[in-house]
C-alpha cells in the first residue's frame, strides 16, 4: 500500500507542465454532477429537500422557473464535462508519452529497503529543493535533535529534497536485452557512466556489464564499488569483477534470505575450494562475531597457459542490520566499519561494497565511512552533499529516511565517543591516565568516563509489559525491568492472562546474539516463572552471584532443594551434586518437565550452577582471579552442552548480572583479538538493560580484570 501511495504521489509530482490542472479533473467531474443531478428532479425533489435543508433562495425567488433554468443549463453542463473529459484524456496521453525510466513506480516488495518506509510521505516544496549547509561536529547534537521533532519530520524533509540521481545519467548498457536478466531489480542500474566495465569475454556479447558503479570516498576517486548482490547467474561476473579490479575486500550488508525471500546468491563456497568461471575460490578462514562474520578467501585465475599469482580476499559480512529498519545501534555499525578499514590492504583496488540491490544499506555504509573522514579533515560533516553526489554515481543511494536518520546517529555517536578501542599492551598506559598522575586514587578520567554512560538514556516507553500493574509485582527493583523488544518471553499458560512475562532479558554475547538471559533473582512467586524459563529456553548453565541472604535481608529465593527434590509447576528439579572450589558452588541439577510433549523431545535435562560466594552485596570482589575462574568454567559448560542461553542472576539483574556479562565479552574478544573496549562493552549492555554495571566501582573493576588476566596469561601467544 505504502509503495502505491508512493507512486500515486509520484505521478501527481511528474505530471507535464502544461497539465496542471489534470490531478483535479476527477474532482471537477464530480462537483459538475451533483447540481446537474438536483436540477433534473425540478420541483418534487426541491420540495422534498425543503424539510430538512435550509433554503438559500432569497424571498423574491419564484420556485416554478427552477426547471426551466434547469433545462437550460443542462447543455451547457453536458458541454462542459466533454470539454473537461477531453481535456483530462489528452494530457494523459501526452504525459505517458514523455515519461522517462526514472519515472518507474517501483513494484511492491522488490526492494528490502523500500519496504522499510514506514512515514507519511511529504509533498515537495513548490519553491524547489532546499539547500543544506555542512554541520560543524560541535553542533550536530543539536542539530539532530532538532531533524528529530515532530517524528522527525526535518529529516523526512532533508531526505525528500535530495535529487534522486536519474536525470543525470543514462542506462542504456544495463537495459540491453542480453543485460536484463543480470539485474536483480528492473529499477536499480549502474549509470553508463560510472558504471563498472568488465573485460569482454571473447564470443559472448555484452560480458563487459556487471550491476555495479564506482563510488568515490570523501576524497578517494573511485574508493568503492558498489553492487548488487550477485544472482546465480552472475556469481562468475562478480568474482572476474573482484580480480580485475584488484579488489582485496568485499562488504556484505545482507544476508542470503530475509522474510524467506533470496536476497543474495551465496557466491562463495562454506569450505575448500570452488571455481566460478575461471576463478577459483579457496576458503582460508571464517571467524564468526556477534554482528559480522570475517571469511578469507584466497582467489586465483585458472588459465590456459598457467596460473597468475594468487591474492588473498576478506569478506566482511555484517549480519545484524534487521529484515526492516535500521540496526537499533550504530555501535556495532562502528566496530564493523573500524574492522573494514583496518583490513583494506593501503594498495589494493576498490572496496566492493553490496546489500541486495546496490543502493539502501550500500550507500549507507559509504556515507558513514566518507563523513567520518570528513569529520576528521574538517571537523564538519556534510551528509546531504555527499549523499546527492554519489546518487550521480548510482541512483538512490541511501533508500530510506530512517537510514539517512541512522547516518547521523552513527555520526553523532563517533563524535560524542569517539574510539575506546584498546590494544591490550597499551591498557597499562591507559589505565595511569585515567587514574590520574596526582596519585594513585585520583580517578577524575575514570570517572568521567563512566559518566559518559549516563547518556545512554533509560527508555521507559520501551517497557510497557513490565510495567503492567500484574507484572510489576513480579520485580524486584522497579527501576529494573526489561525493555520489550528483548526480554525473555515464556509460553503462555492456557487461560491465564500475562503468564509470558518474566523479569529477564535476552543479552548479546561476543560471537552469539542473545548468548545471556539477564534475570533478577526470583521472589517466591516467581519461581516457577524461573524454572519455565530454563526449560523453555533450554538453558544448561546457571551463574548466581548473589547469597540467598545478605545483611539479613532476601536477596534471592532459594529456587533448587537442599537435598532431594522439589517441584514447581510442571517442573521438577532434583540435586544430584553440591561441591565447593575456591570461592564457587557448583551444583548439578536433575530437571524433569512432568507434562508430556507434542514432539519426540527429551524430558529430563542436568543444568549446572556456578554459584559465585566472593561478590559482596556493597563493593567487589576482592581479586580478580576468582572472576577470571568462574567465567573459564563457564565457557567450558557451554562448550560441553551446546551453547544455549547462559542465565545469570544476582539480585536485582543489573549491577554484578552486567558486570560479569561484561567480562565474558570483553576477556573472550582480549582471547580472539587482543583488543578491548571496556566502555562501549557496558553501554552496549545499557541499551539492553537498565543499569547494567551499575556503579564505579564495578566498572573500575572491569579494567582490573583485564588487566589481572593479562598478567596471568603474559605469553600472549598462550591464549590467543
Amino acid at each position: 500500500m505504502i509503495v502505491e501511495v508512493q507512486g500515486w504521489l509520484d505521478d501527481i509530482g511528474k505530471f507535464h507542465p502544461s497539465s496542471t490542472m489534470e490531478p483535479f479533473c476527477p474532482f471537477l467531474l464530480a462537483g459538475v454532477s451533483l447540481p446537474l443531478a438536483r436540477a433534473l428532479k425540478g420541483n418534487e425533489t426541491t420540495t422534498a429537500e425543503s424539510n430538512w435543508t435550509t433554503t438559500t433562495s432569497g424571498p423574491g425567488d419564484p420556485g416554478p422557473a427552477q426547471p426551466l433554468l434547469a433545462w437550460l443549463l443542462l447543455p451547457l453542463l453536458l458541454l462542459l464535462s466533454l470539454l473537461l473529459a477531453a481535456y483530462f484524456f489528452r494530457f494523459r496521453k501526452q504525459r505517458k508519452a514523455v515519461v522517462s525510466a526514472s519515472d518507474k513506480k517501483m513494484p511492491n516488495g522488490i526492494l528490502e529497503e523500500q519496504e522499510q518506509q514506514r512515514v507519511m510521505l511529504l509533498s515537495r516544496s513548490p519553491s524547489g529543493p532546499k539547500k543544506y549547509f555542512p554541520i560543524p561536529v560541535g553542533h550536530l547534537e543539536e542539530e539532530i535533535r532538532v531533524r528529530s521533532a515532530d517524528d522527525c519530520k526535518r529529516f523526512r524533509e532533508e531526505f525528500n529534497s535530495l535529487p534522486s540521481g536519474h536525470v543525470q545519467g543514462t542506462f542504456e548498457v544495463a537495459n540491453k536485452e542480453e543485460n536484463r536478466e543480470k539485474n536483480r531489480y528492473p529499477n536499480i542500474l549502474p549509470n553508463d557512466h560510472s558504471r563498472v566495465i568488465l573485460s569482454q569475454v571473447d564470443g559472448v556479447p555484452c560480458s563487459d556489464y556487471i550491476n555495479a558503479s564506482y563510488i568515490d570516498g570523501y576524497k578517494e576517486k573511485n574508493k568503492f564499488i558498489a553492487a548488487q548482490g550477485p544472482k546465480q547467474e552472475t556469481v562468475n561476473d562478480f568474482w572476474r569483477m573482484i580480480w580485475e579490479q584488484k579488489s582485496a575486500t568485499i562488504v556484505m550488508l545482507t544476508n542470503l534470505k530475509e522474510r524467506k525471500e533470496e536476497k543474495c546468491c551465496q557466491y562463495w563456497p562454506d569450505q575448500g575450494c570452488w571455481t566460478y568461471g575461471n576463478i577459483r575460490v579457496c576458503v582460508e578462514d571464517c571467524v564468526v562475531l556477534v554482528d559480522y562474520t570475517i571469511r578469507k578467501f584466497c582467489i586465483q585465475p585458472q588459465l590456459p597457459d598457467g596460473c597468475k599469482a594468487p591474492r588473498l580476499v576478506s569478506q566482511l559480512h555484517f549480519t545484524s542490520w534487521p529484515d526492516f529498519g535500521v540496526p537499533f545501534t550504530p555501535i556495532g555499525m562502528l566496530k564493523f566499519l573500524k574492522k573494514v578499514k583496518a583490513l583494506n590492504p593501503t594498495h589494493a583496488g576498490p572496496i566492493v561494497v553490496h546489500c541486495s540491490a546496490g543502493v539502501g544499506r550500500t550507500g549507507t555504509f559509504m556515507v558513514i565511512d566518507a563523513m567520518m573522514d570528513m569529520v576528521q579533515a574538517e571537523q564538519q560533516v556534510d551528509v546531504f552533499n555527499y549523499v546527492s553526489r554519489i546518487r550521480n554515481q548510482r541512483p538512490q543511494m541511501v533508500q530510506t529516511d530512517v537510514q539517512y536518520t541512522f547516518i547521523y546517529q552513527a555520526l553523532l555517536e563517533h563524535y560524542l565517543y569517539g574510539d575506546t578501542e584498546l590494544d591490550v599492551s597499551s591498557l597499562e598506559k591507559h589505565l595511569q591516565a585515567l587514574h590520574g598522575t596526582a596519585s594513585h586514587f585520583d580517578k577524575i578520567g575514570l570517572e568521567e568516563e563512566f559518566r559518559k554512560l549516563t547518556n545512554v538514556r533509560i527508555m521507559k516507553e520501551n517497557m510497557r509489559t513490565g510495567n503492567l500493574p500484574a507484572n510489576m509485582k513480579k520485580a524486584r527493583v522497579i527501576q529494573i525491568i526489561p525493555y520489550d523488544f528483548n526480554r525473555v518471553i515464556l509460553s503462555m499458560k492456557r487461560g491465564q492472562e500475562y503468564t509470558d512475562y518474566i523479569n529477564a532479558s535476552f543479552i548479546d554475547g561476543y560471537r552469539q546474539k542473545d548468548y545471556f538471559i539477564a534475570t533478577q533473582g526470583p521472589l517466591a512467586h516467581t519461581v516457577e516463572d524461573f524454572w519455565r524459563m530454563v526449560w523453555e529456553w533450554r538453558s544448561r548453565t546457571i551463574v548466581m552471584l548473589t547469597e540467598v541472604q545478605e545483611r539479613e535481608q532476601d536477596k534471592c529465593y532459594q529456587y533448587w532443594p537442599t537435598e532431594g527434590s522439589v517441584t514447581h509447576g510442571d517442573i521438577t528439579i532434583e540435586i544430584k551434586s553440591d561441591t565447593l572450589s575456591e570461592a564457587i558452588s557448583v551444583r548439578d541439577f536433575l530437571v524433569t518437565f512432568n507434562q508430556p510433549l507434542a514432539r519426540q523431545e527429551e524430558q529430563v535435562r542436568v543444568v549446572r550452577q556456578f554459584h559465585f560466594h566472593g561478590w559482596p552485596e556493597i563493593g567487589i570482589p576482592a581479586e580478580g582471579k576468582g572472576m577470571i575462574d568462574l567465567i573459564a568454567a563457564v565457557q567450558k559448560q557451554q562448550q560441553q552442552t551446546g551453547n544455549h542461553p547462559i542465565t545469570v542472576h544476582c539480585s536485582a539483574g543489573a549491577g554484578r548480572t552486567g558486570t560479569f556479562i561484561a567480562l565474558s565479552n570483553i576477556l573472550e574478544r582480549v582471547k580472539a583479538e587482543g583488543l578491548l573496549d571496556v566502555f562501549q562493552a557496558v553501554k552496549s549492555l545499557r541499551l539492553q538493560r537498565p543499569h547494567m554495571v551499575q556503579t564505579l566501582e564495578q566498572y573500575e573493576f572491569c579494567y582490573k580484570v583485564v588487566q589481572d588476566f593479562i598478567d596471568i596469561f603474559s605469553d600472549y601467544a598462550n591464549f590467543k
